[in-house]
């Protein structure tokens, strides 16, 4: 893979992918280059248009399907199911609030 990486810092730079200028990346990043996976790697690159073969590159994972949000109340469900939810609402309001004395108090701290 990091003859790969060569190659493409080479190609990114403007210059031309030769076994000297794979090799001396090599060398400068501490990695002892083979010269056969060199010579193969820029054997096989000769045919390859880089700039066009990095557009059609498609990522190697797929970004997870995102869900659609859950409808909040369906039309016409009962009015104790309501009833239940604006209960809900009010206990978190509560709780928030509750947070907010006890963030106050720690402010105090810092003030």
């Amino acid at each position: 893979m990091e003859y790969v990486y060569a190659a493409l810092l080479l190609h990114d730079s403007g210059k031309e992918i030769t076994e000297d200028g794979i090799g001396a990346i090599m060398k400068a990043a501490g990695i002892e280059a083979d010269t056969g996976k060199i010579k193969g790697l820029i054997s096989a690159l000769s045919d390859v248009n880089i700039d066009e073969a990095m557009t059609q590159a498609q990522p190697a994972y797929a970004p997870a399907p995102v869900a659609p949000p859950a409808p909040t109340e369906a039309p016409g469900a009962p009015e104790e199911e309501k009833a239940g939810k604006k209960e809900k609402k009010k206990e978190e309001k509560e709780e928030a609030k509750s947070e907010e004395s006890s963030m106050e108090g720690l402010a105090s701290l810092f003030g």
